[in-house]
This record gives structure tokens, sequence and C-alpha cells, in this order.
């Protein structure tokens, strides 16, 4: 059976500063490569320096004048995002796109961040909530569009406010899921506060679908010695065109981070087989995302948890240097 193909048209983006989350593989990759490619300049926060200098040898193949750097950042260390928030404030540029895409997922085991807190929900959620907070004011200079992109896990999420690190009990598809869920209620409350302040950010949410990543990969460090079990399904069911591939299952985040039509507060995804693939679209949120209280809930304890305030003054202008 053919994979049917689909793609979206990424405007010109010359001129314009992008950072992605996650691009030294996988999906954050195939959006560093594609925001090259619009003439975007795109900064990589990477853990590991040699995937990132392979990422950027990737993309140079690909995109023969591709403008991309390489920044040190590990999202399970605050003082790592708060290291980056430093070193890019104090370059003094206007942010324009932040793709938060980065994440791990499913340890067979509880893990900790350097902060102490469970794996997934510090380093998916609060570490990219940190990172929002410290770089605001390139944010707000440069009137930016912020995607944070989900999972179809957190349709099934809820928030265990009695135990956010999973320290009573850990189960790590319902720890990833809260995180998710989160990260998602928080996009959605930065967007609401953007209007309510003028801060002049644009935020919104994006779900990849399914499609074979190294996120399904074995992943030693966290200590998962095998693929996950469904990784050969999913694999056959991407060629088969039910679940996506990860040049398809880029363009809801690519679409919600760059195009005209995307509108802060939404949320976009693939359109078929109950948003497994397909042509990227916005969709209906999932019923967890859709309270206001629960959002505003999830921003307070995590400037909380993360050490950081979104009580900024206002922007003020920028000097390159």
């Amino acid at each position: 059976m053919p994979r049917a193909r689909h793609d979206i048209s990424v405007p010109d983006l010359s001129g314009r500063l992008a950072v992605v989350t996650g691009a030294s593989d996988g999906f954050g990759l195939g959006l560093a490569t594609r925001l090259a490619a619009a003439g975007a300049e795109v900064v990589m926060p990477v853990r590991n320096p040699a995937k990132g200098h392979a990422a950027i040898a990737a993309i140079a193949d690909r995109v023969p004048g591709a403008k991309i750097s390489l920044r040190e950042l590990d999202l399970s260390s605050l003082a790592s995002v708060a290291t980056l928030g430093h070193t890019l404030r104090a370059e003094g540029r206007p942010l324009h796109i932040l793709i938060n895409n980065a994440g791990v997922m499913d340890p067979p085991d509880r893990l900790t961040t350097a902060d102490g807190f469970e794996l997934q929900f510090g380093t998916n959620h609060l570490g990219h909530v940190a990172l929002v907070a410290h770089l605001l004011p390139l944010l707000r200079a440069g009137l930016a569009r912020v995607t944070n992109q989900l999972s179809l896990a957190a349709r099934f999420g809820s928030i265990n406010w009695d135990d956010l690190n999973s320290e009573r009990s850990y189960a790590r598809r319902r720890a990833y899921a809260q995180s998710k869920l989160a990260f998602g209620l928080f996009g959605l409350e930065l967007d609401r506060r953007s209007r309510a302040g003028g801060w002049g950010i644009t935020s919104n949410i994006s779900h990849p679908g399914v499609a074979p990543t190294n996120l399904l990969a074995a992943q030693p460090h966290m200590g998962r010695n095998q693929q996950a079990i469904q990784y050969p399904l999913i694999r056959t069911l991407s060629r088969w065109g039910v679940m996506g591939t990860v040049e398809t299952a880029v363009l809801p985040a690519l679409l919600a981070a760059t195009s005209p039509d995307a509108r802060g507060g939404l949320f976009y995804g693939p359109s078929r087989f109950g948003g497994l693939s397909g042509p990227p679209a916005e969709q209906a949120l999932y019923d967890p995302l859709r309270s206001t209280e629960d959002a505003a809930r999830v921003w307070r304890i995590s400037e909380e948890l993360a050490k950081v305030s979104f009580a900024q003054p206002q922007p003020q202008p920028f000097q390159a240097g």
C-alpha cells in the first residue's frame, strides 16, 4: 500500500532567528532543516556536541549556505538552562521563533534530573518553562511565535497535584503523559498571559502524531536497553501511510511556528487516523487541556519549582554584542 505524501509551504524566514530544542536528531533535526531552508538563522541548543555537529553537517548537505549554530543545553539541569538564557541574552538578538521540541520518554525506572525532579516532568516540562522565562525579554523583543511540542499521550494525561514528581508511585507512561499535559497547559497559558499583559508573544501547541524516531529506540542512558515493543509495528504502519514519517510528523509544529494563518492558543496536529498521521491542521483541544484553572495552577507551580518568574519589566532596546 503506497504511503500518501503531503507537505506545507513555509514562508520566507530570511532575517528571522529561531531556536529549536532537541534539534540534533528526529523531529527537531527535521524542523531545524526546514527552518534553515526557508532562510531562518537557526540556533540548536544541544546536550551532546558531537551529535550537534553531525546534525549541522547533515543540514548543510541538504541546505547549502544554511545559517546554523550550536549552543550547550541540558534541559534536565536548571543551571544549564539558566546559562543558555544568559548566553543568548548577552548576545542581545531578538528571537522570532522558539520551538520547544526536545523530550525524553518512558525510562523504565524512576530517574531524576540534576535538581531532583522526576526526569520526564523535569525535562519535558520544567526545563522548557525555565527556558521560556530566561528568554522572555528576547521573545518579547522579537514578537516571537512559541510552539510547544506535545504528544498524543497528553490526551490521556492527568496532573497528580499531590505527587507531581512520582515519588509515591511511578508509572513511566503516566509520568510521560503528565509531563506533556502540563507542558501543553503552560503553552496555552503563555498565550493568555501574553495577550493580557501585552507581551507580543504568540504561543500555540502541536503534536506530531506517531512516527518511528529515536524516542522509541533503545535509550541505555535512561536504562532502556531495548527498543520499545511497539517500534517494529510503528515502522511498518509508517511505510503503509497509517502512521507518519519524520518528514511528515514535523509538519504540525512547522505549521504552528511559521504559518501566517496559525494563531495563538490553538492546537495543531495530523488530521487523519485519529491524529496518527496526515496533513497538519488545527485540532480540537484534548479535554485535559481545556481547564484554564489547571493551566493557571500549572503556571504558578512551575514558576515555583523552576525558580523563575515571568514578572519581567518592559523589554529594553537591544544592541548586538
